[in-house]
């Protein structure tokens, strides 16, 4: 059998016992610096390597935005052939909206030892510094600017893809070299195998579900049928009538309300809403030693405290906070180097970007106190539309008076358990209203249903005997008497006036418990 050993070859050895070297070098430390030799080239060649991987990273992304400039100029040939237009501030223009956010700004960290002497650029950066050397290139009077500028970036994006091509051939010849040896950072687990004994899963017994049921606070609310109606509002008067009731809020609900809460901007966005609208220079301060201002939830806070204080009747103070809030939205977007070079194009007198920039912000201010507008209106509208109809129980004669007679905890003759029966079926509140003896609560809760079911609460009142209206006899030639009488002429006077304003705000239909006595 013929055994092929050139698998071999590729073991790069640094202590051969059978190498020979001159009887005057010592072999011990001739194989020392060979071990060394070996060892450094193998670090440098793995640097250069991650190094090259690292650039290939850094230039696939500024191709990238170099065709979102190019598909820029394009989109904007027109407007570019307008007269009177500026190149710089076109230039501008179109690397504003070429730029990312943030995030999609900074370039990839390095690699562990690599590019440590400098820190690496933002993207927005090196467009920047692209726009100005094809700006140098074409000199002080181009013949057609703007082709000019075209063919200038599409010049730069053949050398960036140039060095691609040639930054893959090296890294290519490195990968090849650094395979063609066997180390020991070439082993590795071929493959492994591990087998588990499971258990046998044992059957489960059938057992018979139980029914779902739904634990309630007041489980005989279920069985009751009587005022349960929707009004036309689609609320309950069962809910409405127990409203003096307390109801505990479960952590879920409370959740729910702290995420429908308002945003509002921090007290860092608050102090950067305090400064005066056009001191940028002052603003510029701000951003520089509070950088975490630029965060969104700042801008949309200060959007928002806007919209408050236009809706409160405070015009200035909503276009300060929506000048703020666009301020930081646009330094958001630049990202951190490009701060200082929008500051510098905004203060700049005549300068474009100090147009587009205030226009953005009268827009916005615009749509802000316009929806305000309609909201007021809306509410004015609402408010004088809006009728109440409510069922109110009042005595028509003045010398008569509503008497409520609770029926017994214990009764003992069929009207009296018929009429006990009646009363439970109540809600709560009324419940505890008609305890009380006094109408004016009865008419509280009435008051909070809709006019089907108040009828039909009176309606069970009169047929239970709940309610009586009893006769007084007043004498009038007594000191007491005549106070009485006058008494009752301004009560009714009082009431008169009550239902004439009631009128005119809405209706309220009064029943006759007279009526429903008889």
């Amino acid at each position: 059998m013929v055994v092929n050993y050139s698998k071999w070859d590729a073991l790069e050895l640094s202590d051969d016992s059978d190498i020979e070297v001159h009887p005057n070098v010592d072999k011990r430390s001739f194989i020392r610096a060979k071990q060394n030799q070996i060892h450094q080239q193998r670090f440098e060649r793995r640097h250069q390597i991650d190094t090259l991987k690292y650039e290939r990273i850094i230039n696939d992304g500024l191709l990238q935005r170099i065709d979102k400039l190019l598909d820029s100029l394009q989109a904007h040939t027109q407007q570019a052939a307008a007269p009177g237009v500026n190149p710089d501030d076109f230039m501008m223009q179109a690397l504003m909206d070429t730029t990312g956010d943030g995030d999609d700004d900074v370039p990839p960290k390095p690699p562990q030892g690599v590019h440590t002497q400098t820190e690496e650029p933002r993207y927005s950066v090196m467009m920047a510094s692209l726009v100005d050397q094809v700006k140098k290139e074409l000199g002080d009077n181009p013949k057609d600017w703007f082709q000019d500028y075209v063919n200038g970036v599409e010049g730069h994006k053949k050398k960036v893809e140039g060095l691609q091509v040639e930054l893959n051939q090296k890294l290519a010849e490195l990968e090849k070299e650094e395979g063609k040896k066997i180390t020991s950072d070439s082993i590795h687990t071929g493959f492994s195998v591990s087998s588990v004994a499971k258990e046998k899963e044992i059957p489960k017994i059938a057992t018979t579900s139980k029914p779902e049921t739904v634990e309630v606070l007041n489980p005989g609310a279920l069985k009751q049928d009587s005022l349960r109606r929707m009004d036309s509002a689609g609320q309950s008067s069962g809910a409405e009538a127990d409203v003096d009731e307390p109801v505990q809020k479960t952590s879920k609900v409370l959740d729910d309300e702290d995420d429908d809460e308002h945003i509002e901007p921090t007290e860092l966005g608050k102090a950067f809403a305090k400064i005066k609208m056009g001191d940028y220079k002052k603003c510029l301060q701000f951003i520089s030693e509070n950088h975490a201002v630029v965060a969104e939830r700042e801008t949309d806070g200060l959007l928002v405290q806007g919209f408050n204080a236009q809706m409160d009747g405070k015009p200035e103070m909503a276009k300060q906070c929506v000048h703020q809030a666009l301020l930081l939205q646009y330094c958001r977007s630049l990202g951190r180097d490009g701060v200082g070079l929008f500051f510098k194009r905004i203060t700049t007198s005549g300068h474009q970007a100090h147009k587009v920039f205030q226009e953005d912000v009268n827009t916005t201010y615009a749509r802000i106190r316009s929806r305000c507008a309609e909201l007021a209106k809306e509410k004015e509208r609402n408010a004088k539309t809006t009728e109440t109809e409510q069922i109110q129980l009042h005595a028509v004669d003045p010398n008569t008076s509503i008497q409520i007679n609770i029926p017994s905890t214990s009764p003992t003759e069929e009207v009296e358990v018929k009429a006990r029966e009646i009363f439970e079926t109540f809600p709560p509140g009324l419940q505890r209203a008609l305890e009380s003896g006094e109408l004016a609560k009865v008419n509280d809760i009435l008051g909070k249903m809709s006019v089907e079911e108040a009828e039909e609460v009176v309606e069970k009142l009169g047929e239970s005997g709940m309610l009586s209206v009893e006769q007084g006899v007043i004498d009038g030639t007594t000191e007491e008497g005549r106070e009485k009488l006058k008494g009752l002429e301004e009560t009714a006077r009082a009431e008169k006036l009550a239902e004439e304003e009631a009128a005119r705000n809405g209706r309220v239909e009064e029943i006759d418990v007279a009526d429903i006595d008889e």
